[in-house]
């Protein structure tokens, strides 16, 4: 289902050790945050009972909207996001379209955003454990107000979503006092692992692509990499991006040729980024879409600072066929491609990418899946959360907490004068005043 090589990777025996021993930490649930690691068992965490209430509440969805609008940042959107772009069709008419809130704080994104509802039927999934995230909360109250004001309160029951903590949070208490429809985000799983919850499966499943097969690929996988440390391409993932950081190459860039993709290296820049990033540890995860960012960034890969290396995210076979057409006047000299599938092109175009990227001395690993299908997506995203488990460990660092964004919440919570936030705010401030 997956395939991973890389050509470029020597054995290191000390290395080696330190990610089997990583990954025997992650199996045997000892490691720092083991607390977050429901994640591992995909049908724990999304059992029969949960698939149908996320799928029954979808299809009821579907039926009263145009529009679902996805509040949420991070982890509460991305892994969604990601597999939703990497099924359906690039143009589409279908719906109900699913559009996001609560990821950024663009003023003329939410009047624009305000402006549309105004004129389609919606609904709207909120994703936040806390509920005080503030851009998810900000977004949430300008969409609630505008539902209620549109549909009143009765109607607005019916058209709001919680996906929050089972217990404690603004969000639930919230939820919990309108009487909103709401789904637990589990307690053992992270943001940036959720995608396999009903963070991301409520919002794939309100665009009409199958949750059961997206959770049977990752249980598949699963299965696949808890039995062995031995031809295990998860641990060999990890192995790979370790051994090029020990050879001082610390900037990953993952590549692929499937614009389809372009989210799903966003959720991998999150994943990896977030859980490595830790104590001045970690490689940096950067992504490129080829063919198109061969022709802006393809120099510098060429021939720029030797300090990365490059995962390319290959995608085998094509869903759909379009074949070069023959032109008598053959004015653009294409026609010794008459014929051809534009995947073959492009399967050669990456070849010849990778070659030379090679040549220039920029180390490469190629991941292979089949197809873009549920299942294999399912097991795409599995592989990647546990590939980041072991490899995180092999760094000495915790996987599933990030300390580090608290840092710039307290600041944004200070500089909004937000209630208990009064000392912070005089004394950022004073150092802004000092810089003007």
């Amino acid at each position: 289902m997956i395939r991973i090589t890389s050509d470029n990777v020597l054995y290191d025996k000390s290395l080696r050790n330190k990610v089997e021993a990583a990954y025997n930490t992650l199996l045997s649930k000892t490691g720092a945050g083991n607390e977050f690691l429901g994640w591992m068992n995909p049908q724990e965490i999304a059992p029969n009972d949960l698939l149908n209430d996320i799928q029954a509440t979808a299809n009821r969805l579907i039926q009263i909207s145009d529009y679902v609008v996805i509040a949420g940042i991070g982890g509460s959107y991305l892994g969604s996001k990601a597999v939703i772009e990497a099924l359906q069709q690039h143009f589409t008419d279908k719906k109900p379209k699913i559009i996001y809130a609560g990821h950024h704080l663009s003023e003329d994104y939410y009047a624009d955003l305000l402006r549309l509802l105004d004129t389609v039927d919606y609904s709207i999934i909120v994703i936040s454990k806390s509920g005080t995230t503030t851009e998810t909360a900000v977004a949430f109250r300008l969409l609630e107000k505008h539902s209620e004001k549109k549909y009143g309160k009765k109607e607005n029951k019916n058209r709001i979503v919680c996906i929050t903590d089972k217990e404690k949070g603004a969000l639930k208490t919230l939820a919990d006092k309108k009487h909103y429809k709401t789904f637990v985000i589990p307690d053992n799983v992270g943001g940036r692992f959720s995608v396999l919850t009903p963070v991301g499966l409520l919002p794939i499943a309100l665009a009409g692509f199958n949750i059961r097969q997206l959770i049977e690929g990752a249980e598949k996988m699963s299965k696949q990499l808890l039995q062995s440390v031995e031809n295990n391409p998860a641990v060999e993932y990890a192995y790979y991006r370790n051994y090029f950081l020990k050879n001082k190459l610390k900037i990953e860039i993952m590549a692929t040729f499937e614009p389809k993709l372009f989210y799903l290296i966003e959720w991998w820049k999150q994943l990896f980024g977030e859980s490595e990033g830790k104590e001045n540890k970690g490689i940096f995860p950067s992504g490129l879409i080829y063919t198109t960012d061969l022709h802006s960034m393809g120099q510098y890969l060429q021939q720029g600072e030797r300090m990365l290396f490059e995962t390319f995210l290959s995608v085998k076979n094509a869903n759909q066929k379009c074949v070069v057409p023959n032109d008598k006047d053959n004015l653009d000299k294409l026609n010794y491609l008459v014929g051809k599938r534009i995947s073959e092109i492009n399967r050669q175009a990456e070849l010849g990418t990778i070659i030379a990227h090679q040549d220039g001395n920029v180390p490469t690993i190629l991941i292979e899946i089949d197809k873009l299908n549920e299942a294999n997506l399912g097991a795409l995203i599995y592989f990647f959360e546990f590939a980041c488990g072991v490899s995180a460990y092999t760094l000495e660092v915790n996987p599933f907490n990030q300390p580090g964004v608290e840092m710039y919440k307290n600041n944004m919570f200070a500089l909004l004068k937000k209630e208990g936030y009064e000392k912070e705010h005089i004394i950022l401030q004073k150092r802004l005043s000092k810089k003007e």
